[in-house]
């Protein structure tokens, strides 16, 4: 399972062209892709869309292209006629009106600005294409292998704090049927104090310690996160992105986890079942990060 969080660059280099592609990404619900691009790529943006498309699912991905031309290639010069003209003109009424030396030149000519214009030809669409296509899945491949080993560290964590979760659930399941007993105890005690020595009615007793049971009983919350967990563990292992699905199972384990809070009667089990909802906040805070 990859991180969401990662960095790729390729370069791709034919008939003296060089393309730089980085990409940079960051965790996002979905796959939304952000494009610092030149013009002369706006066409082909197509191409990066689908090129991340296939290569990835989810993910804030900043697409950076740098292009140069590493040698020389056909150019053509243009001549503003026109303006030649009016600056030739330009110099002759000057020196008839104040009877200034000629030494207007072809040189000068040529050095007067906008008169000479360097274009260089068109590049080509098909070339461009080529270029960018490889050097998006080569920059995709990169960024891979960089969220795998992120993804692998978190997976990692992750699994770890589940052991936690599962330590602390088998405490609150060990705990949890002391709580009856030392409440049925108490309850007892404190009847008797009130009473001085009367003799208590066992029925009504063990009436209020059922009722107590039945309203403290986290069975099945136990039973649930016991699920849980071991679905986490199987999603954890998957090939397969399955960040998403983490990201709702969590929701799961919190809502489990508040029940047992709220549930909870004895100052002890609520001190273990925070400590699970910390460590559960923990996990998800790095499942945001799983692709």
């Amino acid at each position: 399972m990859n991180s969401m969080t990662g960095y790729g660059k390729a370069v791709v280099t034919k008939q003296g062209r060089e393309l730089c592609v980085e990409l940079k990404s960051v965790n996002h619900r979905f796959l939304d892709i952000s494009t610092k691009i030149p013009r002369m790529f706006i066409s082909c943006e197509d191409i990066i869309r689908n090129g991340l498309s296939e290569g990835l699912s989810r993910g804030h991905v900043d697409v950076y292209l740098n292009y140069t031309v590493t040698e020389d290639v056909a150019k053509t010069i243009d001549v503003d006629y026109a303006l030649a003209e009016g600056y030739i003109n330009a110099a002759s009424n000057l020196k008839e009106r104040f009877g200034l030396n000629d030494d207007f030149t072809l040189t000068s000519l040529m050095r007067t600005p906008d008169v000479l214009q360097v274009r260089r030809e068109e590049e080509s669409e098909e070339i461009l294409r080529e270029m960018l296509g490889e050097g998006i899945a080569k920059a995709v491949e990169a960024l891979n292998a960089m969220r795998r080993s992120e993804g692998e560290k978190l997976c990692r964590d992750i699994s770890s704090r589940i052991d936690t979760i599962e330590q602390l659930l088998d405490r609150i399941r060990e705990f949890a049927p002391k709580v009856v007993t030392d409440y049925r105890n108490k309850l007892q005690q404190r009847i008797q104090e009130v009473l001085e020595g009367v003799e208590v009615d066992q029925a009504k007793l063990l009436n209020e310690v059922a009722f107590f049971t039945d309203k403290s009983n986290i069975d099945e919350e136990i039973t649930r996160l016991d699920s849980h967990i071991a679905h986490a563990r199987q999603l954890l292992s998957d090939e397969h992105p399955a960040g998403r699905k983490l990201d709702f199972l969590i929701q799961e384990f919190n809502r489990e986890a508040n029940t047992i809070c709220s549930k909870s009667n004895n100052a002890q089990l609520t001190d273990i079942a925070l400590a699970l909802k910390n460590e559960i906040e923990k996990v998800r805070e790095q499942v945001q990060n799983l692709e």
